[in-house]
């Protein structure tokens, strides 16, 4: 029998240890898997052979469900860029030479667009080189929701409640003020605004915020910005807006970059905040009490509001990745196929690598409304189903339960 791992890469989410549970799940299970290991911080620390064995530490199905609610990254996470192997192979070589040491036959990777970029670049180094006795594959993580071919990713569901709940929240403790007030809140988003756009969900009780969207897939004009903010004092005291932090101007340039030109370690031009930006310009040109409310941090691991839709679907895929892997399967990601012909269902495919790496998939301009400050019915009709429903939580001294495995 073959070995098991499984690791994490990227930004955290809410959901991405529900899918640890589910490839963990099957592994234990499996007759074709003796030991499930776990990757401490991504493929940097496979690299530097920080490997862990999962089976004693989660040797129970309520360790796999605590697990399973405990939000961030359980195995630690990293941001590394492989280089290409036909330029330099020796990581790639060092990874195999790891996998054969500990007999691990599957590789199960969860993250986002960086992160498969690694998968696909093993699993391309693995056919180019011929080495067929090792399966990579991909499971989808990212909050974002912009990964190719599937209709949404794990962890966005949960961060997409905890928005629409927090400006909601915000809207409400705005409504109490009598005097002209602006509250701009900044949300995630560098290439596609699904994040944003899920702003909209705190509509759905009635309330009437947020009362402008902007989203990056439409330019963004600081003097409409203005205009539309007017508009809106002109109908009513305190207005909340919500935007991405990645909209840029009609030149292509984010309105919030920054002059150094620094840039991560994939290449992403690093961001100043957008929000205290639209504050200033707020201040100066129409003078109104004004704040900037960045989510930052928050809304990746809400766990305390996560989506039970969310949960139980990043725990299905994590699954049924670690079982195609163990069919033979390699250089493939799970994917969500929504069902559209009766009550809201998924069920999952595989797609190949190829056709998610380092591509971005935005919001539909026809989901966004003309003058590009608001989204339509359509785009609440997609996200309402996956924020749906509430898992019970355990607490201790007070706060949720939640699982240390590194």
């Amino acid at each position: 029998m073959k070995n098991l791992i499984v690791a994490q890469s990227g930004g955290p989410s809410s959901a991405i240890n529900a899918t640890v549970a589910g490839v963990c799940s099957f592994g234990f299970e499996s007759n074709k898997i003796d030991k499930v290991y776990g990757g401490l911080h991504g493929i940097k620390g496979i690299l530097e052979e920080r490997i862990i064995e999962l089976n004693d530490l989660l040797d129970t199905e309520e360790k796999l469900d605590t697990l399973a609610m405990t939000p961030a990254a359980a195995l630690g996470s990293c941001r590394k860029k492989l280089a290409d192997y036909r330029v330099d192979d020796s990581e790639y070589k060092k990874l195999i030479d790891i996998f054969r040491k500990y007999n691990i036959g599957y590789f199960v990777y969860i993250g986002g667009n960086d992160s498969m970029d690694t998968v696909y670049k093993v699993s391309e180094y693995c056919v180019a080189k011929g080495i067929n006795d090792i399966k990579v594959m991909g499971a989808p993580k990212t909050i974002d929701n912009d990964l190719c071919e599937t209709d949404h990713t794990p962890g966005f569901g949960s961060a997409a409640k905890y928005i629409a709940t927090t400006i909601s929240e915000l809207g409400y403790d705005g409504d109490v003020y009598d005097v002209p007030t602006v509250n701009i809140v900044e949300i995630m988003g560098r290439d596609a605004g699904w994040l944003t756009a899920s702003s909209c969900l705190a509509r759905l009780n009635g309330h009437h915020v947020p009362d402008l969207i902007y989203l990056c897939e439409k330019p963004f004009s600081v003097e409409k910005f203005i205009d539309d903010v007017n508009k809106k004092i002109a109908e009513k005291k305190t207005v909340v807006v919500a935007v991405s932090e990645g909209v840029k101007n009609a030149e292509g340039k984010y309105i919030s970059e920054t002059g150094d030109g620094k840039l991560d370690a994939f290449g992403h031009v690093q961001l100043a905040g957008v929000g205290e930006f639209l504050k200033d310009v707020v201040k100066k040109e129409i003078g109104c009490k004004v704040r900037s409310i960045e989510l930052s941090l928050m809304q990746r691991c809400a766990g305390h509001i996560a989506s039970k839709t969310d949960i139980t679907e990043s725990r299905l895929i994590g699954y049924e990745t670690a079982k195609f892997a163990s069919e033979g399967g390699s250089g493939k990601m799970g994917v969500f196929i929504r069902n559209t012909e009766k009550e809201y269902g998924v069920s999952i495919d595989f797609v190949d690598i190829s056709k998610i790496a380092n591509k971005v998939k935005k919001v539909p301009l026809e989901w966004i409304n003309e003058e590009g400050n608001d989204v339509k019915q359509e785009l609440i009709d997609y996200l309402y189903p996956i924020i749906q429903g509430e898992l019970p939580l355990q607490y201790d001294n007070g706060i949720p339960k939640t699982i240390v495995i590194q």
